[in-house]
């Protein structure tokens, strides 16, 4: 099969290749999926998972993606909850092969069934950055109607879904970003922008949950803005500062079933737009992920016609 591999760490997106791989099989409790369209996250090839194994074992050359839509072509062992022929979606493994590549290998508790009427490369697009937005809001931050929301990188393939999950929830959103990113930002449904550029965030006054896309000085100041019994939550890495009356959270996304029907449902019925910003083909997957110029929205590797 046709894949995309990393072997050397220091080349970062420069170091993809386009190759010849084996098919995989499916272990116990895994299927293979076909894949039609793939996303990926530039940061994994900072992520020790992309290199190594569990047991610390070099495991180059690595497939890197973990998000896909297509269809399921072999069971393995034991597998339940799926069948061959079935559209799924889901998030694969960080320490296995991924999905920037023509079949991939996962667990089946790792993939939800894809409704006919989703397109595959809306599928593609949703695993990270929708279960990111659904954990950060309602697991870790435990958001509740008539609480007030800062999301910083409002316009971006995450922030663009927190904050419409965060205004179905009843919440009140302020978006963050780059001044050229205000009017899509608000698009996506924040209540009101602070362009970070030319704005002070310190205006905006206490609120009761930041999601940080950003860090650094971003999320050192805006630990300062929660209020007693709020929540900073961050996905990227642990916070250096802290709220003096609240809590600071850090996570890793995680598969989950449940959610990712949650969000494709959204999908379906109008309350959730997905932000797609290039589509490209696997062939011309490792140009797409080199290009010089900004991309506001999500790259997906659409895989088959």
């Amino acid at each position: 099969m046709k894949a995309i591999v990393v072997t050397d760490r220091a080349a970062g997106t420069a170091g993809m290749r386009f190759v010849d791989r084996p098919q995989p099989r499916a272990a116990i409790n895994d299927v293979v999926v076909q894949v039609h369209a793939s996303g990926f996250v530039p940061t994994e090839l900072e992520w020790p998972s992309t290199w190594t194994d569990r047991l610390d074992r070099d495991r180059t050359p690595s497939i890197p993606g973990h998000e896909l839509a297509g269809v399921v072509v072999a069971l393995g062992y034991g597998t339940t909850g799926l069948s061959v022929g079935q559209r799924v979606f889901g998030l694969a493994d960080w320490y296995r092969d991924g999905t920037l590549a023509e079949y991939v290998a996962m667990e089946a508790r790792n993939l939800a069934p894809l409704p006919g009427d989703v397109d595959f490369i809306v599928g593609a697009s949703l695993p990270i950055s929708g279960l990111t937005a659904w954990q950060g809001l309602f697991v870790h931050g435990r958001l509740q109607a008539g609480q007030s929301v800062l999301v910083h990188g409002a316009a971006g393939a995450v922030g663009s879904i927190v904050t419409q999950l965060a205004r179905e929830a009843g919440a009140y959103v302020i978006g963050t970003g780059r001044a050229a990113h205000g009017q899509k930002a608000l698009e996506f449904g924040a209540n009101e922008f602070v362009s970070l550029d030319n704005d002070v965030l310190e205006d905006v006054g206490g609120v009761d949950l930041v999601f940080d896309a950003i860090g650094g000085d971003i999320g050192k100041r805006s630990a300062r803005l929660i209020r007693a019994g709020g929540t900073l939550v961050s996905i990227v890495g642990p916070s250096e500062a802290r709220a003096a009356d609240g809590l600071a959270v850090d996570f890793v996304v995680e598969s989950d079933r449940a959610q990712l029907s949650e969000i494709v449902q959204r999908v379906r019925n109008g309350r959730l737009l997905t932000n797609i910003g290039k589509v490209s083909i696997l062939d011309d997957a490792v140009a797409a992920f080199n290009q010089t110029e900004r991309i506001s929205g999500k790259t997906i590797i659409r895989t088959r016609p």
